[in-house]
């Protein structure tokens, strides 16, 4: 390994990854076309080779493309690097619905491990909390994963305090994945103190709103017709238009620090917590060694009281999922 990003601990588990990880559903789902597998596998090394040691995947991405593109990278490090996975949708298709009985989750762990040629997933997570199983039911699963080796930790994903407190009783939960930003701050209210509380690690997807806090999308941009966020109200023209003061806000403190705005947004989410491990997605070279020189920023308090006074004023405009995506989270 070339490069060395600072090392964080996530929550008391003694699950130990570089400060920020890559999220790597973009490579094949969710942001348009995918990534050709050549291009994906050198971004995947690349970002190795600058330290990170915690790439993020799912089943649902793809489906099933994206965990066999890891697999195939990471391969030659596998050893020294922790890959998470998620199971929870039917046939592994979020438009199917959700399914996280005991057999789905079995089935998948093992489809998993085939895919990402792999003995053991470090990280499993739950994707959504389904309604129709009882989260102790979930949480039992995995422990028994666990103790056959096939797994090594538990995550949930998007879920509530009181589905975290009951499968925690089970099985400990060593993290919770949720979308987190500085224009996306509800974690901050129950989730955290739950967290903080039971010793949870917090990992944020969309740490860059998704996309939107680099600066690099305006009114006028125009998504690719697959794109997911042509359903998220929150980019739709209108309020696009609205939330340019987010951005021109953290360009201007960017400038001052002599960083581009990207890099603030997560150094704030770094210097929120020491046990947040944020997992920006990128499909380009140049965007992820500028998102992992975030690592080495240090805002101090005074710059953190000046950006949390500028944007309480700010009130984002637009919901972060259509209503039928808000309906699965936080439960």
């Amino acid at each position: 390994m070339s490069a060395q990003l600072p090392i964080r601990r996530l929550g008391t588990s003694g699950l130990e990854v570089s400060a920020i990880g890559l999220g790597c559903m973009g490579l094949s789902f969710g942001y348009g076309p995918e990534t050709s597998k050549e291009d994906a596998i050198k971004l995947l090394c690349k970002a190795f080779e600058l330290g990170v040691t915690f790439f993020d995947t799912a089943e649902a991405y793809g489906p099933f493309a994206n965990e066999a593109l890891l697999g195939e990278a990471l391969a030659p490090f596998r050893d020294q690097v922790v890959i998470a996975t998620k199971f929870g949708f039917k046939n592994g298709k979020t438009d199917l619905g959700l399914d996280s009985s005991p057999q789905n989750i079995r089935n998948v762990t093992e489809a998993a491990l085939k895919r990402l040629k792999t003995d053991r997933i470090d990280l499993l997570y739950q994707h959504r909390v389904d309604p129709v199983v009882p989260i102790e039911d979930v949480a039992g699963t995995v422990k028994e994963l666990i103790k056959e080796g096939k797994v090594k930790y538990f995550g949930m994903s998007e879920a509530g305090v009181e589905s975290i407190r009951r499968a925690h009783v089970v099985q400990p939960v060593t993290v919770l994945q949720s979308e987190y930003s500085l224009w996306w701050r509800e974690p901050e209210k129950e989730v955290f103190p739950t967290l903080e509380e039971l010793g949870i690690g917090f990992v944020p997807f969309s740490p860059l709103g998704r996309g939107f806090l680099t600066g690099t999308i305006n009114a006028n941009t125009k998504f690719d017709p697959t794109d997911f966020r042509n359903i998220v109200p929150r980019f739709n023209e209108e309020n696009r238009k609205a939330n340019q003061i987010v951005v021109e806000k953290l360009r201007e403190f960017a400038k001052k620090k002599q960083v581009t705005p990207a890099q603030i947004a997560l150094a704030w989410v770094l210097a929120q917590k020491p046990w947040i491990v944020p997992i920006p997605g990128t499909t380009k070279i140049h965007r992820l060694e500028e998102n992992l020189k975030a690592a080495q920023i240090i805002l101090t308090k005074a710059d953190l009281q000046e950006i949390e006074d500028v944007f309480s004023t700010i009130e984002v405009q637009g919901a972060r999922y259509p209503q039928h995506l808000q309906q699965r989270v936080g439960k």
